[in-house]
């Protein structure tokens, strides 16, 4: 079987082929099955042919849109190794600190098959078209323009997308959403290292990656992966952030390190990446997010939502005029 794709689609080759070479498998009296699918532009690695445990580049997968978020200045990639660990939280109160000190945000979802920003941002209705009846106006609230797969499917179904589709989701969530101009563009990406994060890795240039850990030995080993993962890819890692650092008694104010202390900065030194703040486990940032008020915007001045202030003051700080890490790039000048 041969199929011939269009311009534009080399990031779906691979996935495509592996989605109907199963499909075809999977048929009776089906002995063998050799699928080619190629583009225009195909060649021996953008038509999928690369070794075991080579990681495809941008090149291959058609690299980044210059045309695709043309007035955004810096896209964050706010990511973890696995799920559980606040990663959206995390998400949520740095676009709003951002927001608060100044800076046009935007907050876009990636998380297609858990989509949380729609409750953590407290919107419950569908978006708008614009005048064109093609694109998408993103909500806006606490200062920050937001869009998720949420706010367009039924709020308790469950998305059940092969690769290329989770693939073109995420293109649409980018390039149909009037974004407009902004400073800095915060993804709430899925956990783990699979299809979203190399379609964003490859469709949009990337200003850096947030990685999000807790405490636990587990977690971290997980982080690390992350890392290894954006390195790969050639996204600037910006810092780790250690969320449920400890927990903050809401009664008398003592602190317990419930999941350890410590591991996140530790793990930060070793991979030679920035580390960007403790964010503490207390009642209030669970409540806030519940109620679709982020503590960074319900408790700024709090100690809780202080802490998300030194962690946007951080993310900001490493992001330089032209969208790159300052402390990646000095790495990679100097081997560091």
């Amino acid at each position: 079987m041969r199929l011939q794709l269009g311009p534009g689609s080399e990031s779906v080759v691979e996935p495509l082929r592996d989605s109907i070479t199963a499909a075809l498998s999977a048929l009776d009296g089906v002995e063998s099955v050799s699928v080619s699918v190629t583009t225009p532009q195909a060649s021996a690695s953008s038509s999928g042919l690369r070794m075991a445990g080579q990681t495809p580049s941008a090149a291959a997968a058609g690299g980044a849109d210059p045309g695709l978020l043309p007035g955004v200045k810096h896209v964050i990639a706010v990511a973890s190794g696995k799920g559980g660990v606040g990663k959206s939280t995390v998400a949520v109160n740095l676009a709003v600190s951002l927001a608060r000190s100044g800076r046009r945000v935007g907050l876009l979802d990636a998380d297609i098959y858990g989509p949380s920003i729609p409750l953590m941002m407290g919107v419950d209705e569908r978006p708008r078209l614009d005048e064109s009846g093609n694109r998408l106006i993103p909500f806006e609230r606490h200062g920050v323009r937001m869009m998720s797969l949420g706010f367009l499917v039924e709020k308790d179904s469950a998305v059940i997308w092969r690769g290329p589709m989770v693939m073109k989701a995420l293109d649409q969530l980018l390039r149909d959403v009037v974004w407009g101009e902004l400073d800095v563009l915060v993804v709430d990406m899925p956990p783990g290292t699979g299809d979203a994060q190399l379609t964003m890795s490859q469709r949009v240039q990337l200003a850096g990656a947030v990685i999000v850990t807790t405490p636990q030995d587990v977690a971290l080993a997980d982080a690390v992966k992350g890392v290894a993962m954006f390195r790969k890819v050639d996204v600037p890692l910006l810092g780790l952030v250690e969320n449920m650092s400890y927990f903050a008694c809401p009664g008398c104010g003592e602190r317990s390190d419930i999941f350890g202390h410590g591991g996140g900065k530790d793990a930060a030194r070793r991979l030679g990446i920035p580390f960007l703040g403790e964010v503490p486990l207390h009642p209030a940032i669970r409540d806030s997010g519940d109620r679709g008020e982020p503590v960074a915007a319900a408790q700024p001045e709090g100690p809780q939502g202080q802490a998300f202030n030194r962690v946007a003051h951080e993310v900001w700080n490493s992001l330089d005029g032209d969208g790159g890490s300052v402390f990646d790039r000095f790495r990679k000048k100097f081997g560091r």
